[in-house]
């Protein structure tokens, strides 16, 4: 899967385009700067933005190609930010941010479960979980995600994960995707916003 990763970026100059995920790019135009933690974060399009925005941001990815074009885009753009090479199953949570932002981070249950219970743990009480990632639904379209039903989200499960937040809203909703190449078209989302209390 890694090989997988590190060729698709290799291929293209962007996969997910230059622009922020446009529900995460609205909490961060929303609110105060702080620190922030970005998981699987790939060419690095919110975390950029983020750090363009004052944000201090923590991200990572297993994809070395990905992380090395977003350390170029951060420099070009003239902001920092701290980038490392993890795979998301082995992710503890070592230290605490203000927000987390998990973006079309899609896994199999039995590491799901896991690591939304580390990224729990790593939000600061009073700091905020954003997610957007594909619902079930999703299946019946071909502007991206995994095409493994198992892989893919619903509400119920996703509030079962994050029970120990305060979710501050969980909708489903269909938009028309355009980030990039990867993500283009009719989409079936589920947007979280939640709060660590």
């Amino acid at each position: 899967m890694q090989q997988f990763w590190d060729q698709r970026y290799a291929e293209n100059e962007t996969v997910y385009g230059l622009q922020p995920n446009q529900f995460f790019k609205l909490f961060i135009d929303l609110h105060k700067p702080g620190t922030i933690l970005l998981p699987a974060e790939g060419e690095g399009r919110n975390a950029v933005y983020a750090a363009k925005k004052g944000w201090e941001v923590d991200a990572f990815d297993y994809s070395s190609v990905a992380r090395d074009k977003a350390l170029e885009w951060a420099a070009a753009e003239k902001v920092q930010i701290h980038y490392d090479i993890k795979d998301i199953s082995e992710f503890r949570a070592e230290k605490q941010f203000d927000a987390a932002g998990l973006i079309y981070v899609h896994l199999p249950a039995g590491v799901r479960t896991n690591f939304h219970h580390q990224v729990i743990q790593s939000i600061k009480p009073g700091g905020f979980l954003v997610l957007e990632a594909f619902a079930k639904e999703q299946l019946q379209f071909d502007s991206g995600g995994p095409k493994d039903l198992s892989m893919l989200y619903d509400a119920p499960s996703l509030c079962s994960d994050f029970q120990s937040l305060h979710i501050i809203s969980c909708e489903q909703k269909e938009i028309t995707l355009k980030e990039g190449e990867f993500h283009q078209g009719k989409a079936a989302v589920l947007r979280m916003l939640a709060q660590k209390l």
